[in-house]
């Protein structure tokens, strides 16, 4: 009885050694994902993209830091969509959890709230999923945006619309949410550079589902071409209530929705909707480091069973980056992780990625490139495309 007795004891001690062990040699990366709420289709994609990452990390042994290697470990929430519940949540992740890092939730109005509790303790925070500039204008000094940011997302649409149809009278309709209104506030000014009469400028409300009224005023104002939308469920429901009011609009960009794999389901009403993109899987560039697009894509279909969108994308570059960084710092600490981080100018499989270092403008992307894709019909198979620029065009452009 008493050398079982003995050997118990050993084991719960070599238990807890190995714990303890293991609690130094962990790197613990913080977030929170809206798995509940309007958020949750994007916010799930970009938390697959984190979660890939992480996995290949920790099956190649950790990420190297000096003499060190520590793996990955994540610990997150659910932030039901809602500014309380992160602003609760991220304090919880660095207070309790003691997250080394962040990574950020989904959409510019939450990251905003998420940057001023990671300021406050001076956590450095890569942000995907957040475009808006304003938050990247205030002095903060540990945000570095993955994404291109807001005033380019209807840029490439603008051009494209003004170089096949110069006399088009684009309708803007956008949701009213910071991102939108961010990107809307841009496009107004690009539209009337591009020297196009707006037919119709109007937001609509987050809780939104029947698109009626608006799309009669957009028929009423004879708008040839829409630009707007906000994020997938309202965009989506936007798309097929055009679709089903017979709008016979020259032209569709609509922000977020369309990246989504998911909007095939919407069969012909998504004929023709293009998206301004921060990815797309048929992109070629030569990673400095990482997979390769095709490689990344090829590893998230195995995992997942679905082809990424730019959301999960963004997550996996986040991934790469700070690992980089680490990498290159030689360890975990935040200063030295930051500078590494300001003096990067690299390329993934994600595309090029700069920070801006002007005070005035902290963290803001100043490297990565848009895309834009439209959803087309080939062989009776609705496949996305990319058409624009010119140079990373897969399809020609169908108006």
């Amino acid at each position: 009885m008493t050398i079982p007795r003995l050997m118990l004891i050993a084991a719960a001690a070599l238990a807890t050694c190995s714990h303890t062990c293991a609690a130094d040699d962990t790197l613990t990366i913080g977030f929170t994902v809206s798995r509940t709420g309007k958020l949750n289709t994007e916010s799930t994609a970009q938390m697959r993209g984190f979660e890939l990452w992480r996995d290949e990390v920790n099956v190649r042994g950790g990420i190297a830091a000096g003499d060190k290697r520590y793996k990955v470990s994540f610990v997150s929430y659910d932030d039901e969509s809602a500014h309380p519940r992160v602003q609760q949540l991220y304090t919880r992740i660095i207070n309790q959890d003691k997250a080394q890092f962040l990574f950020s939730p989904y959409s510019s109005g939450l990251v905003a709230t998420a940057a001023i509790v990671s300021e406050q303790h001076g956590r450095i925070m890569l942000t995907t999923g957040a475009a808006e500039e304003k938050t990247y204008k205030l002095g903060n000094k540990n945000l570095f945006q993955v994404y291109s940011s807001a005033d380019l997302y209807l840029a490439g649409a603008i051009q494209v619309v003004k170089e096949l149809y110069s006399k088009a009278e684009p309708a803007l309709v956008y949701k009213d949410d910071p991102l939108s209104k961010a990107v809307l506030q841009s496009a107004r000014k690009q539209v009337a550079e591009a020297g196009l009469r707006t037919a119709l400028d109007e937001a609509y409300s987050p809780e939104t589902t029947d698109f009626g009224p608006i799309i009669n005023k957009v028929i009423s104002a004879k708008a040839d071409v829409l630009l707007g939308g906000g994020h997938y469920s309202d965009g989506a429901t936007l798309a097929r209530q055009l679709h089903d009011h017979g709008a016979r609009l020259k032209w569709v960009t609509l922000l977020v929705a369309p990246d989504s794999p998911n909007f095939a389901t919407l069969g012909d009403a998504a004929v023709g909707i293009s998206v301004p993109s921060q990815w797309e899987p048929q992109v070629s560039f030569k990673p400095d480091f990482g997979p390769t697009a095709a490689e990344f894509t090829q590893r998230f279909q195995a995992e997942y069973a679905i082809e990424p969108g730019y959301h999960a994308a963004a997550g996996y570059a986040a991934g790469l980056l700070l690992q980089h960084a680490i990498e290159e710092a030689g360890t975990l600490d935040q200063i030295k992780v930051a500078d590494v981080l300001n003096k990067m100018d690299v390329t993934t499989m994600f595309g090029r990625t700069k920070f801006s270092t002007n005070p005035r403008e902290h963290g803001l992307q100043i490297g990565h490139e848009m895309v834009l894709a439209q959803w087309q019909k080939k062989d009776g198979k609705l496949v996305k495309e990319v058409i624009w620029p010119k140079a990373a065009k897969t399809a020609d452009i169908l108006y």
